[in-house]
């Protein structure tokens, strides 16, 4: 297997800290702490002093948030930034997305930090770029939804699009179903959406089944992995390696873009997932060797959920940064001392002494045989008897 420090190249993190302005407030579970703490972890660790260059985020303007959104909701997002209010319609002012003052501006600003790492691949300045304040999955052509105002990662692509790709893959291993991205790029056949989630039937957004495929012109280029709740690592990298990498050695992609919600965490409140952060740090590696693989390396990496801000976020993250810079770092690698007394003197909580959960992820390959008996086993059979025959695979172990 191909290391990652083998498949090295120029690599940057678009960032500044103003992208921490997105906060919906205190007692939010999308606190913009969780990317404060990663960066500061990523960088007392020599992460950011490595290969891993870090570039400022430009704001997007509404030129170019209008490439994916509705005119409508970019008004909208504008007013109640300005006179903060309730606007159903378009999904502000609700519990999961109240309105704060400057909150366009703080969206566009990731919008801009997500598009930037997307021209940083397209244009060759960086094999991999990373946006971590972005991932904002949920969002709508017309509406904003669960935490997310704007959808950075659409935009992202879009630009690759009308830059001259022709084909874009995405993978999103957030918890929750990506719902925005997929429904934005639905009939279009240049973008193939792949979401591993907890399945619909208990979690936000209620969506993403093996048989919602895409539009009529587009059959087949969304694909979904319904996956029970209390799926641990093993299961879930049996569920990755069955589906995903055959999937992107048909679509044969120019560029890889990931979203990578660390929410599938067994301490994440707000889901029913078991990973740990060893069965996460192995999805990232996987899905950077899947770059090199079938995009010459070309790799947009996101942020996206995760609201274990101390305990999950920061190692998970710095761990993703390390491998898009081309130098992972060691599980047993132990937090700075430094970085545990900002987080207890910010927070007063203590925070974890090493990068890694002490697990070694390891799993059962599909080849191996199907079990029908088991829901995880299910779940993967109904996805590949559903999409694979779309690309020309054999569904069958």
């Amino acid at each position: 297997m191909t290391s990652a420090a083998d498949c090295a190249g120029p690599a940057t993190v678009v960032f500044d800290e103003t992208l921490t302005a997105y906060d919906f407030g205190q007692g939010h579970p999308m606190s913009p702490l969780r990317v404060d703490l990663t960066m500061r972890l990523a960088r007392e660790l020599g992460v950011l002093d490595r290969e891993l260059r870090v570039v400022p985020a430009p704001m997007a303007d509404d030129t170019l948030l209008a490439t994916v959104h509705d005119q409508s909701l970019i008004d909208a997002v504008i007013r109640m930034s300005e006179e903060p209010g309730v606007d159903e319609a378009h999904g502000l002012g609700s519990e999961d997305n109240p309105v704060f003052r400057g909150m366009h501006e703080a969206a566009a600003h990731v919008v801009g930090a997500t598009h930037e790492a997307c021209r940083q691949v397209w244009s060759g300045e960086s094999l991999h770029s990373a946006s971590i304040a972005g991932g904002l999955h949920h969002a709508m052509r017309d509406r904003a939804s669960g935490f997310c105002i704007y959808n950075d990662v659409a935009v992202g692509i879009q630009s690759l699009l009308d830059k001259g790709a022709e084909r874009v893959a995405y993978v999103d291993i957030d918890v929750h179903h990506g719902d925005g991205v997929e429904r934005i790029f639905w009939d279009d056949p240049r973008v193939l959406t792949i979401s591993l989630h907890e399945t619909g039937q208990m979690l936000f957004p209620g969506t993403g089944f093996p048989v919602d495929l895409g539009g009529a012109d587009a059959h087949g280029t969304a694909v979904n992995v319904a996956l029970p709740p209390g799926t641990s690592d093993a299961g879930w990298l049996r569920a990755f390696h069955a589906v995903v990498p055959p999937l992107l050695r048909a679509f044969d992609p120019e560029v890889l873009v990931t979203q990578h919600g660390c929410d599938s965490h067994a301490d994440d409140p707000l889901a029913h997932m078991m990973l740990s952060v060893d069965g996460q740090r192995a999805a990232y590696l996987a899905l950077h060797e899947l770059a090199h693989e079938v995009a010459d390396g070309r790799w947009v990496a996101t942020g996206g959920g995760g609201y274990a801000l101390v305990e999950v976020v920061p190692r998970a993250w710095t761990h993703l940064l390390a491998i898009v810079g081309g130098h992972p770092l060691a599980p047993e690698t132990e937090t700075p001392s430094a970085w545990r007394e900002y987080v207890h003197e910010r927070l007063g909580r203590t925070a974890p002494r090493r990068l890694t959960d002490g697990r070694t992820p390891a799993y059962r390959r599909w080849e191996d045989g199907y079990d029908p008996d088991t829901w995880l086993d299910r779940a993967i059979h109904a996805t590949r008897m559903e999409a694979f025959p779309l690309h020309g695979l054999d569904p069958m172990p």
